[in-house]
């Protein structure tokens, strides 16, 4: 299939999904990493609704996985499993949050800055207009998102591996758009969290203190809607754990840990 990356052999329990919308393959070093050990897919999310991409993965879960399945997502694909996880709690064993965006409004409203305080004068301006030209830009503009990606990049992380696997990623700017409107709208009415009453496996989520996105944004909202949550904070550690020098045989020993339990 097109949309869809395949690690380790069968039976395939365990799915990775990647984060912002329109990424696809962002986390294949960590998906070719789990799959060392057992069968992991690695799912592109190609459908421009928060419900089409629902959709397309309970499609890869049914059609190439032995449920109930455990998910992991990263960032936006954290959002992505939680939904699944209320929406098909039957094929569900349990949920990784890797580095996920807050669930919260107000707990969002800082992000950019923190990055932008990150950034040296020249790059801090770039990334002003950058942002002034993409509000305005074509929804077809990708050489300003994939600019404007890495230049954000560099704020992201704390002190990442010099021989970390990165990969590179075209990102379709119509996904990204159509999806995180929509699911930026579910934060901010308050339909994203809410969800998380319908979900009833376990969910762990796992978290860098170094995370722009703020930890406690994650942390306190899931841990007054769900029944059966841990959260699990990375001290030295950006936005993608499993690159970083310092906190990634932790995140791996955490998440392996996870994975194996019965």
């Amino acid at each position: 299939m097109d949309n869809l990356r395949m690690h380790g052999d069968p039976p395939y329990r365990v799915v990775v999904a990647h984060g912002k919308p329109g990424a696809a393959g962002a986390v294949a070093p960590l998906a070719k990493e789990l799959g060392k050990r057992r069968g992991v897919l690695e799912p592109y999310q190609t459908k421009k609704t928060v419900s089409g991409q629902i959709e397309e993965l309970r499609e890869i879960v049914e059609n190439y996985c032995i449920s109930p399945v455990i998910l992991l997502g990263h960032s936006w694909g954290a959002w992505l499993v939680f939904l699944f996880a209320a929406e098909h709690s039957d094929l569900v064993d349990r949920i990784v949050l890797i580095s996920s965006g807050p669930f919260e409004q107000h707990h969002a409203s800082g992000i950019m800055n923190t990055r932008l305080n990150r950034l040296g004068a020249k790059e801090k301006a770039r990334a002003g207009k950058l942002m002034s030209l993409l509000n305005n830009a074509e929804l077809k503009d990708r050489e300003l998102l994939s600019e404007f990606r890495k230049l954000l990049a560099k704020t992201d992380h704390f002190d990442l591996l010099e021989d970390a696997e990165r990969v590179e990623v075209n990102i379709d700017a119509e996904i990204y758009k159509s999806v995180w409107t929509e699911a930026s709208e579910m934060r901010r009415s308050g339909e994203l969290l809410e969800n998380g009453k319908k979900i009833r496996c376990p969910v762990l989520a796992v978290h860098g203190d170094y995370d722009p996105h703020p930890a406690e944004g994650v942390e306190i909202p899931l841990s007054r809607v769900l029944e059966n949550f841990t959260f699990r904070l990375l001290e030295r550690c950006g936005h993608m754990p499993w690159m970083e020098r310092h906190a990634g045989k932790e995140f791996y020993r955490i998440v392996e840990e996870e994975l194996e339990k019965r």
